[in-house]
């Protein structure tokens, strides 16, 4: 489902005012199928600001005060017939955002035989306009591209046309992902895991490219907040973890009671700064408050995780991006990395300690007591999980070496078989260049060894949202 944010979409089509006159029915045929488009985007969770058609160069100017008014993050120009680019390029020159063309013919082909048999000339013409969508699309691409416009084009039917249809609901998706983003706010608490140099990242080249914001919170404010705490809150918090976890019999009483303290804390913290994702590292010494804190807040972070306020650990900020982007697109995305090399079974092992992604969980998540976190101070409550059997798609938001950021993507299989049963998270992947190639490929790009992995096979989406915000993606497989 959809997530709302707020997306606004520019939607108008284009027509040449002589022929109205020339042509009749030809003007109330295009803007009925206008309307038809309009209809289709009925089903998602955004504002359709319908300028409808755009046939003089007033009305184009017209228009683009509207959709700079209005403020849209998108604008799809549906092509119903010939139209002059002068009355297109006003429309979009101001309002700097990516442009669908939308060449879509009212049905898959002229009807020859009742066409040929008209017997008026005007009327066979009238007839003719209104599939004659494909006509100025040549011109409107030149003018954008010697102008700077950013396009992109939907070509075929506008109904009963599945691939046309998927085309357009990938872009509103993307579009949607990008909206969010824009807004998004991430909490950023502690610091870098010291000496893991990979994930350390530019906030503001984040900022370039994703928008949003980034709050900086103390460990201090959370461990207070949590001390506050009251027993009620603890004990339904509690309540809410046997619901939703599968609790292992050697996790005690205290311990659960500690997680729900800190679940609590984290819930508050979040809607105090109203957080849309978070990522967090701390060591947790020389301070027995902020060290209770950071051991007991697993499963908190992946009840966060699991209904939109994805949680990345070790401070990985860029990955916390790629979790938001993936659960924004209802995939899910949770925080993993390489864990092993299967090559009698051709599989990659991937997971990561710390919180988990509920939603896309093969079965019930299981929560085991840990007598130590690896790498870490302090023990506490773990949760562990594999992804659920089925296509997958692992993202991750990779900073390169010229200043720049770039989206990788791949996409594979998660495989029923063996896990590590160490109270991580872990799945089996296996991709279709096989598991040797996946590595050295996926490698070679310099991701950090952190990456967001969502159910489905969602690269085509992926590679619409990489355009919308100007940024490369690679699809490795």
């Amino acid at each position: 489902m959809m997530k709302d944010s707020g997306l606004k979409i520019g939607l108008f089509g284009i027509g040449l005012d002589v022929y109205w006159d020339q042509f009749t029915g030809l003007k109330t045929n295009l803007e009925g199928y206008l309307d038809q488009l309009s209809a289709k985007f009925s089903d998602y969770p955004v504002t359709v600001v319908n300028a409808g058609l755009v046939d003089t160069v007033d009305k184009a100017f017209e228009t683009g005060k509207l959709f700079r008014r209005e403020d849209v993050g998108i604008i799809f120009l549906y092509v119903g017939t010939y139209a002059l680019s002068s009355t297109v390029l006003p429309v979009v020159q101001r309002v700097n955002v990516p442009v669908i063309i939308l060449n879509l013919s009212p049905e898959a082909a002229i009807d020859y035989g009742t066409f040929n048999n008209l017997n008026d000339r005007t009327k066979m013409t009238g007839e003719w306009l209104k599939y004659c969508s494909a006509c100025p699309v040549p011109e409107i691409a030149n003018v954008f591209k010697r102008t700077g416009i950013k396009f992109h084009q939907v070509t075929g039917m506008l109904n009963n046309d599945p691939e046309s249809l998927r085309e357009i609901t990938e872009w509103i998706e993307a579009a949607n992902v990008a909206n969010v983003m824009r807004y998004n706010r991430m909490g950023c608490m502690g610091s870098y895991y010291s000496g893991m140099m990979d994930i350390y990242t530019d906030l503001t080249l984040q900022a370039k490219y994703f928008g949003g914001h980034f709050e900086h919170v103390e460990v201090d404010e959370l461990t207070a907040i949590k001390e506050a705490v009251n027993d009620a809150d603890i004990a339904n918090r509690v309540a809410e973890f046997k619901q939703q976890f599968e609790i292992q019999d050697d996790c005690s009483a205290d311990e659960l009671d500690r997680a729900a303290r800190t679940s609590v804390a984290m819930d508050q913290l979040v809607a105090k700064y109203q957080l849309g994702s978070f990522a967090y590292y701390h060591k947790g010494t020389g301070n027995p408050g902020n060290a209770d804190t950071m051991s007991s807040i697993i499963l908190g972070n992946s009840l966060l995780t699991g209904n939109g306020i994805p949680v990345a650990g070790e401070y990985e900020i860029k990955n916390a991006q790629a979790m938001k982007i993936m659960d924004s697109l209802g995939a899910g995305g949770s925080f993993t990395e390489y864990y092993a090399m299967d090559f009698n079974d051709d599989v990659v092992l991937m997971g990561h300690d710390g919180p988990g992604h509920m939603a896309i969980a093969e079965g019930k998540i299981k929560v085991k007591p840990l007598q130590v976190y690896h790498g870490k101070v302090g023990s506490g409550l773990s949760v562990e999980m594999a992804v659920k059997h089925g296509p997958i798609t692992c993202l991750s938001v990779v900073e390169k070496g010229n200043g720049e950021l770039m989206l990788l993507a791949a996409e594979g299989e998660s495989v029923a078989g063996p896990i590590l049963e160490i109270g991580n998270t872990n799945s089996r992947y296996r991709f279709p260049i096989g598991a040797r190639r996946f590595a050295n490929d996926w490698n070679s790009h310099g991701p950090a060894h952190h990456c967001a992995v969502g159910v489905g096979h969602i690269a085509s989406k992926l590679e619409k949202l990489a355009a919308i915000l100007n940024m490369e993606i690679v699809k490795v497989c």
